[in-house]
């Protein structure tokens, strides 16, 4: 896997290639989603130290916070509401430079400033997101939407 990821060239993208098979060793044989959506949260925080690192899962018409690591969360979002739920809504990563300009922006935290968020899409259908938040404008490029998307698909085969 990690070498299909080094396509986009750059300090980023070597640090995605080398933490990828460190996320499948963390993963491994297990088979708890929990457990494995905790690994990955950490992983990514701790090889970018990012703001915030979770997921959000889909229950009952509406994302639920999951495991993440960083500062308190919101609990649930609707549905095309602010980033995670637009993501959700539209089933496609989207990348913030700046989440003051992003209409509807739920501030959980007034210290993110930028954010990526990446569907989690088995069968078709989203059954999550990844919300990955900095607390600098303009974190997140293609770079990051090209690894994270590899990683999300690779993630709802093995959760």
């Amino acid at each position: 896997m990690a070498e299909d990821l080094v396509k986009i060239e750059g300090e980023k993208a070597i640090i995605y290639a080398g933490l990828f098979p460190q996320i499948q060793a963390l993963v491994g044989d297990e088979s708890d989603a929990v457990a494995n959506f905790a690994n990955v949260a950490a992983a990514l925080k701790e090889a970018f130290g990012f703001f915030w690192v979770g997921f959000y899962l889909v229950k009952n018409d509406e994302l639920v916070l999951g495991p993440f690591q960083g500062p308190v969360a919101c609990t649930r979002i609707q549905r095309g509401r602010g980033v995670c739920g637009e993501s959700w809504d539209k089933a496609e990563t989207l990348v913030v430079d700046d989440v003051e300009t992003f209409p509807g922006h739920i501030a959980c935290s007034s210290l993110s400033k930028s954010e990526i968020v990446v569907p989690l899409i088995r069968n078709g259908e989203v059954i999550g997101v990844l919300d990955v938040d900095s607390d600098e404008i303009a974190t997140f490029d293609e770079v990051d939407a090209l690894h994270l998307n590899q990683l999300c698909s690779w993630l709802v085969t093995v959760i």
